[in-house]
């Protein structure tokens, strides 16, 4: 059995760690990260920032990200005939960065637009009403209505509505769920080769009740984790780690199974479990704070962000991705170029006034940078699900 030793600074999340090892013995990686960010006292749920002032994500760049998500709304809209309501889930929400974005581009679509900001942690949801006009959730389904020939009529007010909720709608829609960067915040399970056999790296406390530090404890794998293991990564070598996302998996069915006609699409750092698995764990599991690196991820529970790349090949045993491209690609296809080009026109034409707009319109060349960045976000996975 190997250990790997951290030191810690207690704090809430580490006192309630400690206690429930102490109660249930070793718990999962997965349970260490989801109390470490969203327990009492977690990194979200005391406001840490995390996305968007810990490290940068795309719709942080700027506002041009959300103008190109909200063309490739307005064309699935049209794809799928035009609904009215058209509902758009934004999956992870965070501040409503990317809400305010795409709802200040005016998409075609928006006059029948149900916008639906979807996060967990209660400190991010008291963030959307600061900057977005708020409507109760019930606005979201309003009760059908057909006319005198008995077709559809769109009901409820005129769009785009928004409201904030802090899970996936249940009832079944027309639409989009959009979840950038959500998944590598799910917890995972972190799994690791020995002696030709799949083990599960666990958390324990190092000593006795006095000893608040925590250390790995690696045990063999449950038999179904380890034949999902052998599937996943066939040609495995001792020292290999890779982690068994259940957590994203069960986020896809969830979002599948309420979404009744429409697309699901993830945004996200994505590899392969084999390709994981070659790579040393520090390269996919990574902790931020204060835009870098936050140290080993057991290190001081509560004060950091902790993610994991995305096992591609796992979200794809629940159902086969119907489009895979990076993030510089899928934004090529829905018109970025078109926009930067438009940006340099205006700020040609305004240049001499310097008002607002000009600057806004030239800023658009610096954002696309950022976000085609190959060896950056433009390296990211854009996944799609039809339904």
């Amino acid at each position: 059995m190997s250990t790997f030793h951290y030191g810690h600074d207690v704090s809430d999340p580490a006192t309630s760690l400690l206690a429930e090892i102490d109660r249930h013995g070793s718990i999962s990686f997965a349970r260490f990260q989801e109390l470490a960010l969203y327990g009492d006292g977690g990194f979200y749920e005391l406001g840490g920032a995390g996305r968007g002032e810990d490290f940068v994500t795309s719709p942080e760049v700027g506002p041009l990200f959300g103008a190109v998500v909200g063309r490739a709304l307005d064309q699935w809209w049209r794809e799928l005939g035009s609904p009215e309501p058209f509902v758009v889930v934004d999956a992870g929400a965070g501040s409503g960065a990317l809400a305010r974005a795409v709802l200040a581009a005016g998409p075609d679509c928006s006059h029948a637009m149900r916008y639906v900001l979807v996060d967990r942690v209660e400190a991010q949801r008291a963030r959307h009403g600061e900057h977005l006009d708020l409507e109760p959730a019930a606005e979201v389904f309003p009760v059908a209505a057909e006319d005198e020939l008995g077709q559809p009529m769109p009901s409820g007010p005129a769009g785009p509505v928004v409201v904030s909720l802090a899970s996936l709608p249940r009832l079944p829609f027309v639409g989009v769920i959009l979840a950038n960067e959500l998944l590598d915040n799910m917890p995972t399970r972190i799994a690791e080769r020995v002696g030709g056999e799949w083990h599960e790296v666990r958390v324990a406390r190092a000593g006795d009740t006095q000893d608040t530090t925590f250390v790995e404890l690696v045990i063999p794998a449950h038999d179904r984790h380890a034949g999902l293991l052998d599937r996943l990564v066939p040609v495995a070598v001792d020292g290999m780690r890779v982690p068994l996302q259940e957590a994203a998996a069960d986020w896809l069915r969830e979002a599948s199974s309420v979404l009744e006609s429409g697309v699901v699409v993830s945004i996200d750092y994505s590899r392969s479990s084999p390709e994981l698995a070659d790579l040393p764990m520090a390269e996919w599991l990574r902790t931020y704070r204060g835009h870098d690196h936050g140290g080993p991820p057991l290190d001081s529970p509560g004060t950091r962000d902790i993610t994991c790349d995305v096992a591609i090949d796992q979200l794809a045993l629940v159902r086969p991705i119907d489009r895979q491209c990076t993030q510089a690609e899928w934004l090529v296809s829905h018109g970025i170029g078109e926009l930067v080009a438009a940006g340099r026109r205006i700020w040609r034409d305004r240049a001499g006034v310097g008002d607002l707009d000009a600057v806004r319109a030239r800023s658009r060349v610096g954002e696309a940078e950022a976000l085609l960045d190959e060896s950056g976000l433009g390296a990211f996975t854009v996944c799609e699900w039809r339904t």
